[in-house]
């Protein structure tokens, strides 16, 4: 069985469905590694009675280092069980969150029943590389590429 990189986070008031969840499947997660943010992390550890790695709360920069993570390959899968219905200090991190995961095509669950769907799915097991519709890297190098240009394009006007 192939060990995957879960991260397992939720707003305050989707704490408790989190916790309810993780504790249910708490059979299939203990086989993989476990990320999440602050507070989410600390209350999981205590009722799994397992060991996470935590970053920040989701306020205070947790949600950019899970996002970091994700850039670098080094998330597989995002269970985030997000509150669409209240404003919340840190939404443009959310978003970016949410976003970064988009882009690396990594599988996102945003409420209970797409969790379900991941934690059952065969390919929870098995080595799975995502497709991209993109490279990340080559559209890192195209850009610089396409600035480079402007740059020296506009000294040129300048000289």
């Amino acid at each position: 069985m192939e060990r995957k990189r879960i991260a397992l986070v939720a707003h305050d008031s989707m704490k408790a469905d989190m916790i309810e969840w993780a504790v249910y499947n708490k059979g299939t997660l203990i086989e993989h590694d476990l990320y999440s943010t602050g507070t989410t992390g600390f209350l999981l550890e205590k009722e799994l009675g397992v060991t996470l790695f935590k970053f920040k709360s989701g306020p205070l920069g947790g949600d950019q280092q899970l996002g970091a993570r994700i850039a670098e390959g080094l998330i597989d899968i995002l269970i985030f069980f997000w509150d669409p219905l209240n404003i919340h200090p840190h939404d443009p991190d959310v978003r970016a969150l949410l976003r970064i995961a988009v882009v690396y095509n990594i599988p996102t669950a945003c409420n209970r029943s797409t969790a379900d769907y991941l934690i059952s799915s065969p390919l929870l097991r098995e080595a799975y590389t995502p497709k991209r519709k993109f490279s990340p890297e080559e559209y890192q190098q195209r850009r610089n590429m396409e600035f480079l240009e402007k740059v020296r394009s506009s000294e040129l006007g300048r000289s």
